[in-house]
């Protein structure tokens, strides 16, 4: 899918648009991560889509693209410590904020993927499924899912016997087993269901 076949039509004018995606708020572990992304339309992107529905290779390939061709992005996150103290919706606005806020320039309109947005300095509007409707959105979750899937991979080197690198962080049969046998790690999020159970048995 290109950016013109995309169906969200941008307004008239020079108008900045920064899209604005999240990763990781059902996994047990980890931070969740976020980006900002303002496209250049002079500098087009082929093949942006929902983040999910490419492949490793290509999400790979896509994210020094969009790290080199965007006017400007940023990625940011939330940790597992800011997860359990605001709960994880709370910590994906703060996470979206810093994503904003790091940008090195000032978007006019800020798009984000689902259906409810933080408060932030300029006009935002909520766009649900915006991931796969709107290219500055789609970059956005392409270099979300790409860093935070990074890191998982890094962390399961840490904390081996997880398999962190395989389901990146989320409730699986295969990580809920190896919770219960070897218990929570640092990185764990205590207010997650699996995880308090686990640790107060």
């Amino acid at each position: 899918m290109t950016q013109l076949s995309m169906d969200w039509a941008l307004p008239a004018g020079d108008e900045l648009i920064a899209g604005v995606d999240e990763v990781g708020r059902g996994p047990l572990c980890g931070a969740v991560v976020t980006a900002a992304v303002i496209l250049d339309p002079t500098r087009p992107i082929e093949g942006l889509n929902d983040s999910k529905k490419l492949t490793e290779a290509r999400r790979e390939a896509l994210f020094p693209l969009i790290q080199e061709r965007a006017l400007a992005w940023c990625i940011a996150r939330a940790e597992v410590e800011e997860i359990d103290q605001l709960n994880i919706l709370h910590a994906t606005m703060l996470a979206m904020q810093r994503a904003v806020a790091g940008l090195a320039v000032i978007p006019d309109r800020v798009l984000i993927d689902g259906n409810r947005c933080p408060p932030l300095p300029m006009p935002a509007e909520p766009v649900v499924k915006g991931d796969s409707r709107v290219p500055a959105i789609a970059a956005a979750s392409i270099l979300a899912k790409v860093a935070r899937d990074r890191e998982m991979c890094e962390l399961d080197r840490q904390y081996p016997g997880y398999g962190l690198a395989g389901h990146k962080g989320y409730p699986t049969p295969v990580h809920l087993q190896a919770l219960r046998e070897l218990g929570a790690t640092p990185i764990h999020r205590r207010s997650f269901a699996p995880v308090r159970a686990v640790l107060e048995s």
